[in-house]
């Protein structure tokens, strides 16, 4: 994983993490990043940082 994209996912892994068993957390993690594949995948897309982390 690109470390901006792990940025990205890291406050809400982080929070995710406060709330629930770190099991659920990992299977959560597996599911938000299979779908963003499955997204990019369908549409044909690269991963493009969110604008917020470039700077």
């Amino acid at each position: 994983m690109p470390r901006s994209m792990a940025r990205g996912i890291g406050p809400w892994l982080t929070a995710l993490l406060a709330r629930r068993p770190t099991k659920v957390a990992a299977i959560a993690l597996a599911n938000k990043l299979a779908r963003m594949a499955w997204a990019m995948m369908a549409r044909n897309e690269r991963y493009e940082e969110p604008a917020a982390l470039t700077a």
